[in-house]
């Protein structure tokens, strides 16, 4: 099992505050969550939770953006806001503010509305940052391809090439997708919105290297880079 703890960062381009400050956004609403007891926090995520059945009947569409600050459990939460600390301050480094926080809720959005199509009439509501930060991953995956992901394999310290670990990571959650349609209920995880997202965000990816400067990919690939010529 590999825990990924980092990635070669960008030189220069944009601070990446929307990037961190999600992450600090999404723990205040998850804390307050918290703070309303078991029964009103359940409430709490079926009001504003993206429940497919609620929006097939014309209600809810609100629940598309704000589903992506509501998470279900601690892990649940350390476990996104982990991918948005690796991940997302490359991709607002190098589109920009503005255009990193429109691409990331676009990228929700994708994301909610593919996992209601593979789940219509589901009255469970689907909660979590996972489909905006699939798209995420998915623009990364074009963009930085060669950046090092970081991590530990059980004890030991190792670093993946990002197209390779990104990619099982999109394999994993493909496999899981089309298990679920062949069965006749659901495991209790978005696959289709993690799948949609990142497909979104792919497809992002080729636009944002077409029309900006990725700075240098990542410290580590320019220094070696550098040394080659």
């Amino acid at each position: 099992m590999f825990f990924p703890t980092g990635d070669d960062q960008v030189r220069g381009g944009h601070r990446p505050h929307f990037a961190y400050g999600l992450i600090a956004l999404n723990v205040l609403i998850y804390a307050y969550q918290f703070s309303l007891g078991p029964e009103a926090g359940q409430a709490f995520v079926y009001e504003w939770g993206t429940v497919p059945q609620r929006i097939e009947a014309g209600e809810g569409y609100y629940t598309l953006i704000t589903s992506m600050f509501l998470h279900g459990s601690w892990l649940h939460l350390i476990g996104n806001m982990l991918y948005m600390w690796i991940f997302a301050d490359n991709i607002e480094a190098t589109i920009g503010s503005l255009k990193f926080v429109i691409f990331y809720f676009l990228g929700g959005i994708a994301a909610g509305l593919c996992h209601m199509y593979f789940n219509a009439g589901s009255p469970i509501p689907a909660v979590g940052a996972s489909g905006a930060l699939s798209a995420v991953m998915g623009a990364y995956i074009v963009m930085f391809p060669r950046s090092r992901v970081r991590g530990y394999f059980f004890f030991f310290r190792v670093q993946v090439p990002a197209f390779i670990f990104l990619g099982f990571w999109f394999y994993q959650q493909s496999a899981a997708g089309f298990a679920t349609l062949e069965e006749s209920a659901g495991t209790g995880i978005a696959w289709w919105a993690h799948i949609g997202g990142f497909v979104f965000g792919v497809l992002g990816g080729f636009y944002f290297r077409a029309t900006h400067a990725v700075p240098r990919h990542s410290e580590g690939y320019a220094s070696r880079h550098d040394a080659e010529i």
